[in-house]
């Protein structure tokens, strides 16, 4: 890992009319050109995605949205990628101009609201015209957080970017400039966490896959030590160790196989398991995966990746999942599968959405996936819980999580109690 990914980038929208300036602001900030420029509206098509490091804030990926108040032939496709990055964005950056608001920057308004995101209004286009003072008290009564800036003004840049980035720190949300730890709260400080990992098709030649680099990092960060073997050394190696170790944390592939081989006394869990509390909830996920059980002939189940990898010939979502699911409830489920962003905006017609660890995308877009299936009540789940509840392993590797172990043992009592009558 040479550069920092985009799904651990504070990610930073910009909406805006067709021809207001966004990829002229975009280069601005950037210090080239990234982005194409013209006059002619509509020339940014798709979403341009430009990763930095924006001092002091860190690591970002700027998203330059298309204009969608354009009435091309391909304004419908422009409309449904820029929604598509309201639900990604960290922080909303609208471009205006002097004496211009209307419709579509009070919609940009209401749903960084409504996805209780930061919003910052750059006023572009001030080499052309300076707002006037009823304009600047509009925007001010929408937020505080607004700046002059002239896009094509390269002269004044620093001026322009300093004003940026000092409303970016004070608006960035806390979970970035203090992220959750994803091991380091569960062992203490000097434990020893033994970490199998498989080496498949999957896996980047030369490398190991991005939630096992974190995690490593984080027991780093946390002065806790990692050991990292294999499946097919894992035994051996523990018949090594002097003392057993605090934690073990496998690929849910191989978690059965983890179970039964280490000691009861020591704890375990997944690294997909682990990454639900981290990018998401894990007790809502430990109650919908309650409902693999109640599954019947003909219901849609949805297996939703946030990678969009090429599948393998064995591939854990599009073949593996579906076969055990089957296996397990013995039912004809009519399974289907999404990759990457093209995350269904309906789930109404499926009765169970079982989501990756989701370590491509950020936590916020994590978060909106799992509000948009309670809003539509579908139950959903993560690998790592799912398969270890289809291979009867889930209280064991829910130990390390005291609150959604216990959540688990409430959802088994009730369903006996209710079996029972």
């Amino acid at each position: 890992m040479k550069k920092t990914p985009k799904s651990l980038r504070l990610q930073i929208g910009l909406f805006g009319r067709t021809n207001i300036g966004k990829s002229s602001f975009l280069n601005l900030v950037a210090g080239q050109d990234v982005a194409i420029t013209s006059s002619i509206p509509g020339t940014t098509t798709d979403v341009v995605e430009k990763p930095m490091e924006l001092l002091p804030v860190g690591p970002v990926v700027f998203l330059d949205t298309a204009g969608i108040n354009d009435v091309s032939m391909l304004c419908a496709k422009r409309i449904d990628k820029t929604k598509k990055i309201f639900d990604r964005a960290d922080i909303f950056v609208l471009l205006v101009t002097p004496g211009c608001w209307g419709e579509f920057e009070e919609s940009v308004v209401l749903e960084a609201k409504k996805h209780k995101a930061p919003l910052i209004i750059a006023i572009n286009k001030i080499d052309v015209e300076f707002p006037d003072d009823t304009f600047i008290n509009k925007v001010g009564a929408v937020t505080k957080n607004y700046f002059f800036v002239s896009s094509l003004d390269k002269k004044n840049r620093d001026t322009y970017i300093n004003s940026f980035k000092e409303l970016i720190l004070k608006s960035c949300p806390e979970d970035f400039l203090k992220p959750s730890p994803l091991l380091g709260d569960l062992v203490s400080c000097e434990s020893l966490v033994v970490l199998i990992v498989p080496i498949d098709l999957e896996a980047p030649k030369g490398r190991i896959i991005l939630p096992q680099v974190q995690v490593i990092r984080d027991l780093l960060d946390n002065k806790q030590a990692a050991l990292v073997v294999k499946e097919s050394e894992y035994v051996s190696v523990l018949r090594k160790l002097k003392k057993p170790p605090d934690l073990v944390v496998c690929d849910s592939q191989v978690v059965d196989f983890m179970v039964a081989n280490t000691p009861v006394s020591v704890k375990c869990t997944t690294f997909s398991i682990v990454f639900s509390r981290y990018k998401g909830n894990l007790e809502r996920a430990v109650q919908a995966a309650a409902r693999i059980d109640s599954l019947g002939d003909g219901d849609r189940v949805l297996i939703a990746e946030s990678c969009s990898h090429h599948p393998i010939q064995d591939d854990i979502g599009r073949i593996k999942i579906p076969r055990w699911l089957k296996k397990y409830t013995g039912k004809n489920l009519c399974i289907e599968s999404c990759a990457g962003r093209d995350f269904p905006r309906d789930l109404a017609e499926f009765k169970l959405v079982i989501h990756c660890g989701g370590c491509m995308i950020t936590r916020r877009e994590m978060l909106f996936r799992i509000q948009k299936a309670l809003e539509e009540k579908v139950p959903m789940t993560n690998y790592g819980v799912a398969i270890a509840c289809l291979k009867g392993v889930l209280p064991r590797v829910l130990e390390p999580f005291a609150a959604e172990l216990e959540s688990f043992k409430n959802i088994n009592l009730q369903s006996k109690e209710k079996k029972n009558g």
